[in-house]
């Protein structure tokens, strides 16, 4: 899918609004604190149900306003709407006008990625991350997986339950069982997918980082030994995990490491080349996201000159005309759009309305240009 149309109100310093986007490429330029990036934001929250700018969802109501309203039109006018009364703690969901109860509703029908001045950094430093960025594309790429993630999770709690009150170890037992069980069926299918972003991220490495192509190593870590049984980890380990109150190993625990031969690729790469690392393995995700055919993603670039010079923009520039999705970017001044709008004009002639639409935000009005 793609954003038609984007209505907020009473979104962070956002005036109420509605904006018509481009299918494929959409500019917004605007000073820091302007409102640019609560456009990303709007679109993000109503993909996740929550912003990737903060946990305290009081944050993203105007002032002195306690209900605030994203909705957005997609290119089949399917209409998607999701509010909150943060006074109240209500969060009301609609389709096409019918009131919906789960955010996983929604994000079936709408996936929305971001790359952010920060996302390299958190993705980088911890498996948590990795582990989000990981499961949004199987949600959507792996039909099943939702429903068996459900399922593992239920089983978890009742696992942990079950350590933190010391309960018979009969019922802890049987916890245990199905808890294997399930983590197995997990990890096989994270396996699988993971095989195929590996293949997919090695087409986008090409165009924006050649000369890692042979060298980049990814690791598929399932969250307990590869070669041994988690139910043999999870009985020589019961002492420990009783202390710590939870299961310390399982599907839970998966990670997937990013090497350069033997090392940790953010400790050999330059801020810059690990930027546009994730770049490529969100660009990856996204082709695998688009095959499924229920979907096509939304990718959100935030300050697009951050990290980057006017080589590697224009080698980006290259990589997203050959993307198949909507992508939305934003930066601080025009000039650092020059290898993006100089590429795509070349490519659509004249007429830059066939190619990208720019838009200028300035204390919270958006304008298109």
């Amino acid at each position: 899918m793609s954003v038609a149309k984007l209505i907020v109100q009473n979104f962070r310093n956002l005036a109420t609004k509605s904006i018509s986007l481009h299918p494929e490429l959409n500019f917004i330029l605007g000073d820091n604190g302007s409102g640019k990036s609560s456009l990303l934001e709007a679109i993000f929250f109503i993909g996740h149900g929550k912003s990737f700018r903060t946990s305290k969802i009081e944050h993203l109501a105007c002032y002195n306003e306690d209900v605030f309203t994203v909705s957005v039109k997609d290119n089949n006018d399917l209409q998607l709407g999701l509010s909150k009364d943060i006074r109240l703690g209500i969060t009301n969901i609609k389709i096409n006008g019918d009131r919906h109860t789960r955010l996983s509703d929604l994000a079936s029908n709408i996936a929305v990625q971001i790359i952010t001045p920060e996302s390299f950094k958190l993705f980088f430093g911890g498996p948590k991350e990795r582990r989000r960025f990981i499961d949004l594309g199987m949600f959507h790429v792996k039909q099943d997986f939702s429903h068996q993630w459900r399922e593992f999770s239920r089983v978890l709690k009742q696992r942990n339950a079950c350590i933190r009150s010391g309960t018979d170890k009969a019922i802890l037992s049987y916890w245990s069982t199905v808890f294997c069980e399930l983590s197995v069926k997990v990890a096989h299918v994270r396996q699988t997918y993971v095989e195929s972003l590996i293949e997919e991220l090695r087409v986008w490495l090409a165009l924006l980082l050649p000369e890692l192509v042979d060298l980049v190593n990814v690791q598929y870590l399932q969250g307990w030994p590869q070669a041994k049984e988690l139910s043999e980890i999870l009985d020589k380990n019961f002492e420990r995990e009783k202390s710590y109150g939870y299961s310390l190993y399982g599907a839970h625990k998966f990670d997937v490491k990013f090497l350069l031969g033997k090392q940790v690729i953010d400790t050999q790469l330059s801020r810059g080349q690990q930027k546009l690392f994730l770049l490529a393995l969100t660009f990856a995700q996204a082709k695998l996201i688009s095959r499924v055919n229920r979907v096509k993603p939304i990718l959100l670039i935030d300050d697009i000159g951050a990290e980057l010079d006017v080589n590697s923009r224009l080698s980006l520039a290259r990589a997203i005309n050959h993307l198949d999705c909507q992508v939305i970017i934003t930066a601080i001044e025009e000039n650092v759009l020059a290898p993006f709008i100089s590429l795509f004009e070349e490519n659509s002639g004249s007429n830059k309305e066939d190619k990208y639409k720019m838009f200028h935000v300035k204390q919270g009005d958006v304008v298109e240009k």
